[in-house]
């Protein structure tokens, strides 16, 4: 598991297999927390958290779903509770990080010597599915034991060599916003011809 760091915009916070997604913090030191870990029972939590001088939080009344709908609600009334009841101000709100890689494993559960460990890229976090069988991913399109997440992509000898495969949706594998593919295809179209002028050729969209 990833050991905890002090600079969570780069870092994937892991409490008991779940990542977190999302914290609120008010300015007494008390916040609250939404968790998913694909591969549990109830793969969301929401938990309340006392942060210390050194940024460190201790996690502690998690609520237990399985659905982020519900967590997000439950995270919500949560924070509107503690709110109201101490009269609280909202110190920061954090998003989990934009950017991460995540990596099934097809073949195998992850263990030891299983996956990549690069020096400056070692895993954020790892999830073995609980129904300790391969399980439908990537919406459908793969089936995997469990999964791993990385700040960094792997290079395609990394995932070969472990038989890992991407998520579709990694940031390297995302296709771009049809108005990004529209504005490039603009750039590299001709000017214009006058309406007397016959077209020699038609345009394309670019794939």
């Amino acid at each position: 598991m990833l050991a905890r760091g002090t600079e969570r915009r780069y870092l994937l916070e892991i409490v008991q297999g779940y990542a977190i997604l999302k914290t609120t913090t008010f300015d007494s030191g008390h916040g609250f927390a939404l968790g998913h870990n694909p591969g549990a029972p109830d793969p969301f939590v929401t938990w309340q958290f006392t942060e210390g001088e050194k940024g460190q939080r201790d996690y502690y009344w998690g609520r237990y779903g399985n659905s982020l709908e519900w967590a997000q609600r439950d995270f919500d009334r949560r924070v509107d509770d503690y709110q109201h009841l101490y009269h609280a101000a909202v110190k920061n709100t954090e998003l989990g990080p934009d950017g991460v890689y995540r990596y099934y494993s097809t073949q195998r559960p992850v263990d030891i010597g299983t996956y990549p460990k690069p020096p400056d890229n070692l895993p954020l976090s790892i999830v073995n599915y609980d129904d300790d069988r391969r399980r439908p991913v990537a919406n459908g399109r793969l089936m995997a034991w469990g999964e791993l997440t990385y700040a960094k992509p792997l290079t395609e000898k990394q995932m070969e060599d472990y038989e890992l495969k991407p998520a579709p949706a990694n940031p390297d594998r995302a296709r771009p916003s049809i108005t990004a593919r529209l504005k490039d295809g603009a750039r590299g179209q001709e000017p214009p011809k006058e309406p007397s002028q016959k077209r020699g050729h038609k345009n394309h969209e670019e794939r």
